[in-house]
């Protein structure tokens, strides 16, 4: 065995029969330590596939929502707070301005190279292994290629600008010096990423035929990271941003955010998202039931995609988070991941202590009062036969209207449902848990009065904090039921439906290509692929956006508007569609500090929670939430906040990486 061998395999030693990483990643003693146990690795295909395996543990679970979320993305979004600060709910320090680059909260920088570096490894002895069929070979080429391109999108989006390490690692006798690294600019660890999925799709499979592999990467998922990386480029934040304009590497002075918008940018983020629609993926829709709801006269009966004929609006978005539809008869997803089903899930932060759980996600008025009414109004500007009731109302105080107390779609909406609640468009209903909300948790069997509940936030309401817990309540009068099934209920653990949580589905794709040929002047040809794209092409357009206003059970756009105004339609559009799924608070950040800045430092507003049920007035007055104890709703976010700090840890190791941007 030669010293001389690539510095990067030392790294990758700690193969995961563990589960373990290194305890350093420039631990030259582990390199020989373990040297021969690697070589092993690569003379029995079924030892690559658990190095592979090992290379993949450092990918977060993003499912992971709130409570012990790998990163402090959907903590940190202005749709949501939690009702505690500490270690397992930490997202929501970033907002606090409690974050410091010596924070020990969200440092995934060393995981996410170690896992390229495992990657490297296999790609540079992948051939030495003599028991694998071509088949296999090609897979673990392309899952290899994958993680690469998936770990530096995720340095990327936390860290902003990162270092690429090379292809073919370092010599062990290399100086520090030759081991430190600059960071790349934005553009050239996109192009990097893109570089690496390109690969990964040549040699991925299409599909996972096994239901034990429905979560591994195909071809898809690359084709999908590259549609969001590259949308996320186009946009006004890392496009041609003076922002950043003295901040520069300091080899050439290269920016690390380019300093010319580049228009065409768009028109590679719509050729990417193009990619996509060629009929394998498609949005998921359940059939049209007995209890399927009518819809208002201005939603078309067109068969869906052309309309909402045929589907149930309600159960086709609902099934797609709640388990009821196994993954793989799931034809939205492109890429996921399983979604925990105790302590750490969406049930348990969100659920009653009734149903065994934490109670304590908080969801924002300003969240709630971006869907629309049923019949695509806004609040704002209901109709005369849809309005939405003012709080503090009459009309607040009872369910009115033609879609008032009685079951759709399985759906329950009880009798003291607020009219502030009433016709709202269907993704309200499949999202959000209000006050009177009805939560079955039909897998309990015991004697407790555990299920069927019909759950309130007032002081003195069935969500009231147990007093064990007296801090443990709902401090805006919402909550997220997206994850929920009618069945689940933490009282009976053992029967949660099994979910999975997905990371790319075909609704974003659809949207990223509206957005991306609003956006662009003129055409674009794509040289590899062929395809060529038109900006503010309306058919297109409209085809993409009216599909999810479709299948939610909205009307449509019968012609185009203007730029601006589709603009923020689009926008819109991404909030209500893709809520507390963890996009948001990556959007706010691409669109600019005008978007920013007008969500996040504004007061946090909800119902009054303080008032008891005999004061529903006093309850249903949107009030806002600056004394909430101990300051959870207080908001703090600058510019430093559009890229997390990196950690102090990792500086002191590498003297030519500078810190982010006000930190």
């Amino acid at each position: 065995m030669k010293i001389t061998r690539k510095l990067a395999l030392f790294a990758m030693t700690c193969w995961m029969a563990g589960m373990s990483a290194c305890s350093d990643f420039l631990a030259i003693d582990d390199y020989f330590m373990n040297m021969t146990q690697l070589d092993s690795v690569f003379q029995r295909r079924d030892l690559v596939l658990q190095y592979i395996r090992g290379a993949a543990s450092y990918l977060p679970n993003e499912g992971n929502l709130w409570t012990n979320s790998a990163t402090p993305f959907q903590g940190a979004s202005d749709e949501n707070f939690t009702s505690w600060n500490d270690d397992r709910h930490a997202g929501i320090r970033y907002l606090l301005d409690e974050i410091t680059p010596f924070s020990t909260s969200y440092n995934n920088y060393p995981n996410y190279y170690q896992g390229v570096r495992k990657a490297n490894v296999v790609l540079a002895r992948i051939g030495e292994v003599p028991d694998i069929s071509d088949v296999d070979r090609r897979d673990f080429i392309g899952q290899c290629y994958f993680l690469k391109g998936y770990y530096m999108y995720l340095l990327l989006l936390q860290y902003g600008p990162t270092p690429i390490v090379p292809d073919d690692p370092f010599a062990v006798d290399s100086d520090v010096e030759t081991m430190s690294l600059e960071r790349a600019t934005y553009d050239e660890v996109v192009n990097y990423i893109c570089k690496n999925m390109e690969l990964a799709a040549e040699f991925l499979e299409d599909t996972r035929e096994n239901a034990s592999e429905m979560n591994m990467p195909t071809k898809g998922a690359a084709l999908a990271t590259m549609s969001r990386v590259l949308l996320y480029a186009a946009s006004p934040w890392y496009n041609g941003n003076p922002f950043y304009s003295d901040w520069t590497r300091a080899s050439d002075d290269a920016h690390f955010i380019n300093q010319e918008a580049k228009n065409e940018k768009w028109g590679v983020a719509a050729v990417a998202a193009k990619r996509l629609m060629n009929g394998k993926y498609k949005l998921f829709t359940s059939p049209k039931e007995s209890d399927t709801p009518t819809f208002p006269d201005n939603v078309p009966t067109a068969t869906f995609p052309d309309g909402v004929g045929g589907i149930d609006p309600y159960r086709s978005i609902t099934y797609m988070f709640n388990g009821e539809v196994p993954r793989v008869l799931n034809d939205e997803i492109i890429y996921s991941c399983s979604a925990t089903t105790a302590g750490d899930s969406p049930l348990w932060i969100a659920a009653p202590f009734q149903l065994g759980g934490g109670n304590g996600l908080n969801l924002t008025q300003d969240l709630v009062d971006a869907f629309y009414m049923k019949d695509g109004n806004d609040i704002n500007n209901s109709s005369a036969e849809y309005p939405y009731p003012q709080p503090g109302t009459a009309a607040s105080y009872s369910a009115t209207g033609s879609a008032g107390a009685g079951t759709f779609s399985g759906y329950e909406l009880r009798s003291n449902t607020a009219g502030m609640y009433v016709n709202r468009e269907t993704r309200f209903y499949a999202t959000v848990g209000f006050c009177h909300a009805f939560w079955p948790g039909t897998s309990y069997t015991g004697t407790e009065a555990v299920k069927n509940i019909e759950v309130t936030y007032y002081a003195d309401g069935t969500a009231a904090a147990n007093q064990n817990y007296p801090q443990d309540y709902n401090r805006t009068g919402y909550t997220c039921k997206k994850y929920i099934h009618p069945e689940d209920n933490l009282k009976a653990s053992s029967a949660i439906r099994a979910k999975v949580f997905p990371i790319f589905r075909y609704a974003e794709i659809l949207l990223n290509y509206a957005e991306a040929l609003n956006e662009l002047d003129g055409s674009y040809t794509d040289e590899a692929t062929g395809i060529t794209v038109q900006g503010r092409d309306a058919a297109e357009i409209l085809s993409a956006f009216n599909q999810i206003r479709y299948r939610a059970g909205l009307p449509g756009l019968s012609s185009l508007p203007d730029r601006a105004t589709t603009r923020n339609l689009i926008k819109r559009e991404r909030q209500i569609e893709f809520m507390c799924e963890g996009r948001r608070y990556h959007d706010l950040r691409r669109w600019g500090w005008d978007d920013a800045n007008a969500a996040y430092n504004k007061p946090v507003t909800g119902m009054n929670v303080k008032a008891r049920g005999s004061d529903r007035a006093g309850f249903y007055t949107i009030t806002a939430l600056n004394d909430v104890f101990p300051g959870l709703a207080r908001r703090s976010f600058g510019y430093k906040n559009f890229f997390c700090p990196i950690p102090k840890s990792v500086m002191n190791k590498n003297a030519k990486l500078i810190q982010n941007p006000g930190w």
